[in-house]
This record gives structure tokens, sequence and C-alpha cells, in this order.
């Protein structure tokens, strides 16, 4: 039998980026993750970028079944930004990505990232992996 293949959250930054490896594990996406991407479709004042980013938009959504930011998501983002805050930071302009590590955090799953700077106060709590 193989190895258990870990739980992972992609974190948007992962999704937007172009030049990411493969990544291990269970792959799985936040519907937080799903909210920025909707956001940048409809701020996007270029036609191509926009249709680039509806375009990547839609293959998500075929790919990943998003998990919802329910109650036990809701309980982790209030720890995970305590602990923003209890490290001298404010969680404030941190809220989207708080929600993603939120859902990493809820189902025992790591974080991949490219803007691990940005969770700066929750490392001991999610297992944050840059890339």
């Amino acid at each position: 039998m193989g190895a258990r293949s870990l739980k992972a959250i992609l974190d948007t930054s992962v999704l937007v980026a172009t030049d990411i490896p493969p990544l291990d594990g269970e792959l799985a996406i936040s519907a937080a993750t799903l909210a920025e991407l909707h956001f940048g479709v409809l701020v996007a004042t270029d036609l191509a970028v926009r249709a680039e980013r509806l375009r990547r938009l839609s293959a998500l959504q075929g790919t990943f079944e998003p998990i919802p930011v329910d109650e036990d998501v809701a309980t982790s983002y209030g720890r995970l930004a305590a602990a923003v805050v209890a490290s001298g930071r404010q969680p404030r302009s941190r809220v989207m990505g708080l929600l993603v590590a939120a859902t990493a955090h809820a189902h025992s799953a790591r974080l991949y990232t490219r803007n691990a700077e940005d969770l700066t106060g929750i490392e001991h709590l999610v297992e944050i992996v840059p890339v």
C-alpha cells in the first residue's frame, strides 16, 4: 500500500500563479478562494485579462469542489485572527487569506501558498508550505 496522501488547501496565490510545480497531497480549495477569483474577473478592465481570468476560474470550478466556509471554518478563522493579533499584526488586511488558512485549519490540512509572510503568527496552528 502507498504512502497516505496528506490533505492540502491551495491558496489563491498558488492558483493564479503560472509557475507552480506539481504539488503533493489530496488537493482542495476553499469557497473563499472562489470569491477572490470571481472578484478578480469582475474588476478586470482589460477584456483579454478578464477572459483569461474567467477561463482559469471556469477550469478550477470544473476541477475542484470548493470546501464551504461553514461554522467550523468560522471558528478556525476566529482563532487564527486572534493569533495574528497576538503576534502584533492586524488581521483586517488579511481576511481572505485567513479564511483560506482557516479552511485548512478546520480540515486538518496543510496550506500551500506563495504569501507565507502574510500568515505570520499562525504557523503554530496551520502547516504553511511556501511554494
